[in-house]
């Protein structure tokens, strides 16, 4: 449940077509396809919102970071939330063959770090999100916004 082209509950169909990428800057919006991403990075957002991650968010690193090209940043609205959209990113991108490098803070769920080397999945309780403000830290990233696509666009 939850991979591409299955049911999600309550949602219906996940399909690439059915989540939307903005690109948010100083100067306005923008929709982007879902090539403007790595396809894991993609799939890791994907996964995140299968598991109705909050206020997903993709911080395009290259150019200023050594250490990784892309933050993809979430939150849960609990510890036991965080630990399953967690946990759904690890166990589905390790069935398709991404094994994460380093995992932190699973057993406490309130700020879960999966570092795929090229990208670092960030899930948050949200007051952690909101005290450790990696958006703003990280602020001349170009930002990406991930949503599940409601037709209204």
């Amino acid at each position: 449940m939850g991979s591409l082209g299955a049911p999600v509950a309550g949602r219906g169909v996940l399909t690439s077509e059915s989540i939307r990428l903005i690109l948010k800057r100083a100067s306005g919006a923008a929709e982007l396809g879902s090539d403007a991403l790595p396809p894991q990075v993609f799939r890791a957002g994907e996964l995140v919102l299968a598991r109705k991650g909050q206020d997903p968010v993709v911080l395009d690193l290259r150019g200023i970071s050594g250490a990784t090209d892309f933050f993809l940043v979430a939150s849960g609205e609990s510890d036991t939330q965080v630990r399953a959209i967690s946990e759904h990113v690890l166990e589905t991108l390790e069935r398709e063959g991404l094994a994460a490098a380093g995992v932190e803070g699973l057993a406490w769920g309130r700020w879960v770090l999966i570092d795929y080397i090229d990208f670092v999945v960030h899930v948050f309780h949200p007051a952690l999100r909101e005290y450790y403000q990696l958006e703003r830290l990280w602020g001349d990233a170009p930002m990406l916004a991930l949503s599940e696509n409601s037709g209204d666009a």
